[in-house]
């Protein structure tokens, strides 16, 4: 999301892209990446209305807020202009961590926030994060079991990562802050499953949990192979065969689709990069991988060869074949911290 200054011609180059795209009717809208809720509702209105799509045809309409920015007012004008959903970054219920991450909101605008969505009517979907500097696992469990008590329809959980570029990998690498040791950061990830469990919630994807009937239907469509369009700076898209993506620099962004080009990277997709896609995006999830629709995208020779690459991991159990007539492949939930490192057996070379 652009500096307040670059609003309109951002908003512009959003509205300039999707025109490049042709006319096109999404099941769900998805307005992220950032921090959208610091959008005045002016600019925010124009970017909906300018997508010239029926919102009330959408399965499901999501922004992303900040707690710092969630008012009665806009909660009211969102609603008015056609979003039923809100996805909220609480990530902390201590300052001092909320602190060391960067936030600008406290604790208490967290909890007042969530207290104007429950009463707002709208889905909502709050974030954590665990493994924050300094974080314990007393501090992580105790803010975990205030979250769930407030009973969100959907709760995400990550563990933080510290990603070249920002200010946190900054201070990691100058050995100001430590990461998370990975056994309390196993810890944490247990003591989360658990929880949920216990609450009620359905732990449907690595790092999502939801109350029955409250799944997040735009992001379960990332992870079952349908096609997405993305705009904007750094946003990705996928049409069923190609996938492309944009600049990071707004201002290239901005530039390429004010001479009317559209400043994408298309890229070359090999059958064993769509294999590999299909393989990581379906294991994340507890519904797994259908071998059968495997079989028939890719052939009963790449079916045989993800059997092959998966024989040891079902031998130890970090992988589990289960069902008939359908079987498929799952990851079992005790071990979705690690399934990165299990996908790296699975996945085919190149």
């Amino acid at each position: 999301m652009p500096g307040q200054q670059d609003f309109g011609p951002y908003v512009q180059a959003l509205l300039a892209e999707w025109a490049l795209i042709g006319p096109y009717q999404p099941y769900t809208l998805y307005i992220g990446g950032g921090t959208p809720s610091i959008l005045p509702i002016s600019q925010l209105q124009r970017l909906v209305h300018g997508l010239e799509i029926d919102m009330t045809a959408l399965q499901e309409a999501t922004i992303e807020a900040n707690p710092e920015d969630v008012t009665p007012e806009w909660l009211h004008d969102i609603k008015r202009i056609g979003f039923s959903r809100v996805s909220m970054g609480v990530q902390s219920l201590r300052d001092p961590l909320l602190q060391a991450i960067g936030r600008r909101h406290s604790a208490l605008q967290a909890r007042h926030a969530v207290k104007l969505l429950q009463e707002s009517g709208l889905e909502y979907s709050i974030d954590l994060i665990y493994g924050l500097p300094g974080q314990s696992l007393d501090v992580w469990d105790e803010a975990l079991h205030e979250a769930l008590a407030w009973r969100p329809p959907h709760i995400s959980c990550y563990l933080l990562s510290y990603e070249p570029g920002t200010r946190l990998y900054a201070q990691l690498m100058a050995g100001k802050v430590e990461e998370t040791p990975e056994q309390l950061a196993s810890e944490m990830y247990q003591a989360l499953c658990l929880a949920a469990r216990q609450n009620g919630y359905h732990h449907y994807e690595i790092s999502n949990f939801a109350l029955h009937g409250h799944h997040a239907v735009h992001n379960s469509r990332y992870w079952d192979g349908t096609p997405y369009i993305g705009l904007g700076a750094s946003a990705h898209s996928f049409d069923g065969s190609r996938r492309w993506s944009n600049p990071h620099s707004i201002k290239k962004y901005i530039d390429s689709l004010s001479r009317g080009h559209h400043p994408r990277v298309i890229e070359n997709e090999t059958i064993i990069d769509r294999v590999n896609d299909t393989i990581i995006t379906r294991l994340r999830t507890s519904r797994g991988l259908s071998l059968g629709d495997f079989s028939r995208d890719f052939g009963p020779q790449a079916l045989a060869t993800l059997l092959h690459n998966a024989a040891p991991l079902l031998h130890s159990g970090s992988v589990l074949k289960q069902g008939t007539p359908a079987p498929t492949l799952t990851i079992p939930e005790s071990h979705w911290l690690i399934a990165d490192a299990i996908l790296r057996d699975l996945i085919f070379d190149q």
